[in-house]
């Protein structure tokens, strides 16, 4: 298996997406979305979607560079504000995220990672709800499954186009789409702090954790099976054991059941209620 079989008819995907951001914004009683632009793939192509479903002027992007930042995520973030035309807002989160710094020690970088990923997220429900935007989320399928994300952070969203995309397919749509080369093309990170990247720290490649996980979910293989096609065990039992132990991540909080019209297990308003009275 290789992974070119991970590819799809980007058109029709780029159909869908556009078709289902406009349809679940609206159907909500919005007309505009928010989102995170960080100079990444992800949020480029979901910055795009949002455009061609939405129009540019319902698109507003903002940058949330920290003091460490890499200049040079601020300047694919540009790029794609002005291949758009679209509206855009700068806002460093360095002095809310050193203020809670302060009592984390340096060598917690997990903590301080999830502590800058939620301070943006602050950030963009603050807009969200100064000018009743969506935040769209740019969270992809692979990150989902392993868990690679921080919840109430980069996680967090009211609508998110690519959580049924692997990276790898990520790619072949932003290339569809015409993303520029070079956001393609570079190291994928969450620029968290100096250097880091996201394979460096999952200590895989995309294409490869992709490929097991297609096996595992699309093709619905066991372990042995697999195996037979050269997967290294050890590879396979980590990337395993991070979907299953990351299941709390993708999912809303657990309620427990008391009444027979539980939210989210029994009453679900577009099932139920089929309009606001």
């Amino acid at each position: 298996m290789k992974v070119q079989d991970l590819h799809l008819n980007y058109h029709i995907v780029e159909e869908m997406l556009k078709a289902f951001l406009s349809n679940e914004i609206r159907k909500f009683g919005f007309r505009s979305v928010v989102l995170g632009l960080s100079g990444g793939i992800d949020s480029a192509v979901v910055c795009e979607l949002a455009v061609r479903a939405l129009g540019r002027e319902n698109v507003l992007a903002l940058m949330m560079p920290y003091r460490s930042s890499s200049p040079e995520s601020l300047e694919h973030a540009e790029l794609m504000i002005r291949r758009l035309g679209i509206r855009s807002e700068e806002v460093s989160i360095t002095p809310v995220v050193d203020a809670l710094f302060s009592s984390v020690p340096e060598t917690e970088l997990l903590r301080r990672g999830n502590i800058m990923a939620r301070t943006r997220m602050v950030f963009l429900y603050d807009v969200s709800a100064r000018d009743g935007r969506l935040v769209a989320g740019t969270s992809n399928k692979t990150e989902l499954l392993l868990g690679y994300g921080t919840m109430f952070g980069d996680m967090a969203s009211a609508i998110n186009p690519l959580g049924d995309l692997y990276k790898t397919q990520v790619r072949g749509l932003a290339r569809h789409l015409g993303i520029p080369e070079p956001l393609i093309e570079k190291a994928p990170s969450a620029d968290l702090w100096e250097g880091q990247s996201d394979e460096d720290d999952l200590g895989f490649s995309y294409e490869a954790v992709d490929l097991l996980l297609y096996r595992m979910l699309e093709k619905r293989m066991d372990k042995a099976a697999i195996l037979r096609e050269g997967v290294d065990e050890p590879f396979y039992d980590r990337v395993r054991k991070m979907v299953v132990r990351n299941q709390y991540k993708r999912m809303m909080p657990v309620i427990a059941k008391i009444s027979g019209r539980t939210p989210g297990i029994d009453f679900r308003y577009a099932r139920d209620w089929q309009e606001v009275k």
